[in-house]
Protein backbone atom coordinates (compact mmCIF):
# COMPACT_ATOMS: atom_id res chain seq x y z
CA UNK A 1 0.00 0.00 0.00
CA UNK A 2 1.36 3.72 -0.87
CA UNK A 3 0.61 6.82 1.08
CA UNK A 4 0.20 9.86 -0.87
CA UNK A 5 0.82 13.19 1.64
CA UNK A 6 -2.38 15.54 0.83
CA UNK A 7 -1.22 18.10 3.36
CA UNK A 8 -1.14 19.07 7.49
CA UNK A 9 -4.38 18.48 9.43
CA UNK A 10 -4.36 22.26 10.71
CA UNK A 11 -4.97 22.97 6.98
CA UNK A 12 -8.57 21.70 7.15
CA UNK A 13 -11.08 24.18 8.22
CA UNK A 14 -13.42 22.61 10.45
CA UNK A 15 -16.28 23.57 8.44
CA UNK A 16 -15.69 23.82 5.02
CA UNK A 17 -14.39 21.69 2.91
CA UNK A 18 -10.74 21.87 0.77
CA UNK A 19 -10.31 20.35 -2.52
CA UNK A 20 -6.97 18.84 -3.94
CA UNK A 21 -5.12 18.09 -7.06
CA UNK A 22 -2.56 15.42 -6.47
CA UNK A 23 0.39 14.87 -9.07
CA UNK A 24 -1.30 11.79 -10.16
CA UNK A 25 -4.42 14.03 -11.43
CA UNK A 26 -6.64 12.64 -9.39
CA UNK A 27 -8.97 15.22 -7.63
CA UNK A 28 -9.98 15.18 -3.77
CA UNK A 29 -11.99 16.89 -1.38
CA UNK A 30 -11.08 16.37 2.27
CA UNK A 31 -13.35 17.52 5.18
CA UNK A 32 -12.60 17.45 9.15
CA UNK A 33 -15.41 16.11 11.39
CA UNK A 34 -15.31 15.12 14.60
CA UNK A 35 -11.65 14.64 14.54
CA UNK A 36 -11.82 12.76 11.71
CA UNK A 37 -11.01 13.64 8.38
CA UNK A 38 -13.30 12.36 5.30
CA UNK A 39 -11.94 12.13 1.70
CA UNK A 40 -13.77 11.96 -1.49
CA UNK A 41 -13.19 11.81 -5.34
CA UNK A 42 -14.33 15.43 -6.62
CA UNK A 43 -16.45 14.08 -9.28
CA UNK A 44 -20.00 14.13 -8.79
CA UNK A 45 -21.31 10.08 -9.78
CA UNK A 46 -24.07 12.10 -12.10
CA UNK A 47 -21.66 13.66 -14.44
CA UNK A 48 -18.22 12.85 -13.45
CA UNK A 49 -17.31 16.58 -13.04
CA UNK A 50 -16.06 18.54 -10.42
CA UNK A 51 -18.44 19.51 -7.25
CA UNK A 52 -17.00 23.08 -6.48
CA UNK A 53 -18.24 26.31 -8.17
CA UNK A 54 -15.39 28.26 -7.09
CA UNK A 55 -11.66 27.06 -5.81
CA UNK A 56 -12.63 25.07 -2.35
CA UNK A 57 -16.40 25.85 -2.32
CA UNK A 58 -18.15 22.41 -1.86
CA UNK A 59 -20.99 23.48 0.77
CA UNK A 60 -24.52 24.34 0.00
CA UNK A 61 -25.79 27.69 1.50
CA UNK A 62 -26.10 26.58 5.02
CA UNK A 63 -23.02 24.85 5.12
CA UNK A 64 -24.91 21.01 5.78
CA UNK A 65 -24.01 19.52 2.72
CA UNK A 66 -21.60 19.03 -0.53
CA UNK A 67 -24.14 20.89 -3.20
CA UNK A 68 -22.89 19.98 -7.02
CA UNK A 69 -21.93 23.35 -8.29
CA UNK A 70 -23.48 21.94 -12.46
CA UNK A 71 -27.03 21.05 -10.93
CA UNK A 72 -27.67 21.54 -7.90
CA UNK A 73 -27.12 17.91 -5.99
CA UNK A 74 -26.89 17.72 -2.64
CA UNK A 75 -24.34 14.76 -0.79
CA UNK A 76 -24.17 13.84 2.67
CA UNK A 77 -20.61 15.30 3.99
CA UNK A 78 -19.97 12.06 6.22
CA UNK A 79 -21.53 9.41 4.02
CA UNK A 80 -21.36 10.54 0.23
CA UNK A 81 -24.89 9.83 -0.41
CA UNK A 82 -26.94 11.83 -3.07
CA UNK A 83 -30.35 13.09 -1.08
CA UNK A 84 -31.73 15.33 -3.56
CA UNK A 85 -30.61 16.45 -7.38
CA UNK A 86 -30.49 14.04 -10.46
CA UNK A 87 -28.35 11.29 -8.56
CA UNK A 88 -30.45 10.12 -5.41
CA UNK A 89 -29.03 7.13 -3.75
CA UNK A 90 -25.56 7.31 -5.37
CA UNK A 91 -22.88 8.08 -3.22
CA UNK A 92 -19.21 9.99 -3.98
CA UNK A 93 -16.37 7.93 -3.86
CA UNK A 94 -15.00 7.43 -0.60
CA UNK A 95 -10.69 7.29 -0.64
CA UNK A 96 -9.22 6.03 2.57
CA UNK A 97 -6.93 7.84 4.29
CA UNK A 98 -4.79 8.52 7.70
CA UNK A 99 -4.27 11.01 9.65
CA UNK A 100 -0.20 10.49 10.89
CA UNK A 101 2.24 12.95 12.90
CA UNK A 102 -0.59 16.40 12.35
CA UNK A 103 -0.47 15.30 8.39
CA UNK A 104 -2.94 13.77 6.17
CA UNK A 105 -1.96 10.82 4.10
CA UNK A 106 -4.58 9.36 1.43
CA UNK A 107 -4.01 5.30 0.79
CA UNK A 108 -3.62 3.55 -2.15
CA UNK A 109 -3.58 -0.15 -2.82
Amino acid sequence: MTEIYVCQLDALDPVEGRGFDLDDGTAVLLFQRDGEVIAWRNSCPHRGIRLEWQPDQFLDYEKQFIQCATHGALFGVKDGTCIAGPCPGEQLEPLRCTIRDGAVYLSRD
